[in-house]
């Protein structure tokens, strides 16, 4: 399992270096000057000069890459040139929020799509299989702010439940947390009904039933266990995919997290916060498909001698 794992890591290596440079080039190749834009519309052009030489912008390209790559290696992500704080420090508070979002997105996904799943493919082509698909079509072409904003009028506004915005206690976790799991939901019981309903009409599942076994018995002890490799799949994408499109929903909320830190600092022309968060994502997608490929071994031992 380890040099499986290990191998999975390695193979990983040149993906981050890719992502570094694309990072890299489409943040400086990215229309507006930032020099520009924090010295004020109207200041001086030494002034302007002044600032690209500060921040290294007047560098040629491939100057300011290895500069880049040098500083990332050393867990150095520049400064801010919005707020002059280190764009290490501003990550480091605002990820771990998207963290929390995303997991108790996710865990809303599961806690739902999986039974919903199991229940559609058990009960196929019947009013409950209909009612579960049927809602899964509503939550994946439902847009993120607008079901968000119907869940703060609803139960913000008009019954007091819940926090219109913020982040403090569980209660303030629970309407984003749901608002951005709903599509991820959809979809997991969508993948969770289709790898069932094949494994179910496997020849395994007929003889064990054929041999007496319990229905419950049969379906989570041989079928689901089996179904679990393209739903695992799904997850791991789902999980990355709720990091990096937690903007809306953070935005919706007012949640502190690395999707709003992100578009105020697109907003400001803020190169070092840009590339740092836009980078941070990225590798914790290609961090979480590692994870995806190790849980894959867990479930199917074949797996790690193809």
């Amino acid at each position: 399992m380890f040099q499986y794992a290990l191998r999975r890591v390695l193979i990983s290596i040149p993906t981050v270096f890719g992502v570094i440079l694309i990072v890299f080039l489409m943040v400086r190749l990215a229309p507006g000057d930032p020099a520009m834009r924090l010295a004020g519309e109207f200041a001086p052009p030494e002034t302007i000069e002044r600032i690209r030489e500060r921040f290294g912008l007047n560098r040629p390209m491939h100057e300011q890459f290895g500069i880049f790559v040098v500083n990332l290696a050393q867990g150095d992500l520049g400064r801010s040139t919005r707020t002059n704080r280190p764009v290490m420090q501003d990550l480091r508070q605002f990820f771990p929020n998207t963290i929390e979002l995303a997991l108790g997105a996710i865990t809303v996904s599961l806690l739902i799509g999986i039974p919903a799943g199991i229940v559609a493919a058990m009960r196929q082509n019947t009013w409950a299989d209909l009612v579960i698909m049927m809602g899964s079509l509503i939550g994946v072409s439902m847009p993120v702010f607008w079901f968000g904003l119907l869940a703060i009028l609803y139960f913000s506004v008009q019954l007091g439940w819940f926090p219109v915005a913020g982040r403090g206690t569980f209660s303030h976790l629970v309407l984003p947390a749901v608002t951005l799991g709903v599509s991820s939901m959809a979809i997991v019981a969508r993948m969770t009904r289709s790898s069932m309903l094949e494994v179910l009409s496997q020849d395994y599942i007929r003889t064990a039933r054929a041999k007496g076994l319990m229905d419950k018995s049969v379906v989570l002890k041989h079928a689901f266990r089996n179904a679990l490799v393209p739903v695992v799949t799904i997850i791991g994408l789902q999980f990355g995919q709720l990091m990096a499109g937690a903007v809306l929903t953070e935005r919706v909320f007012t949640w502190p997290g690395i999707g709003r830190l992100l578009v105020d600092s697109i907003d400001a022309r803020d190169y070092p916060v840009v590339q740092g968060a836009v980078l941070l994502i990225a590798v914790s997608f290609i961090v979480i498909n590692i994870v995806v490929d190790v849980v894959y071994a867990v479930i199917d031992p074949r797996i790690r001698y193809d």
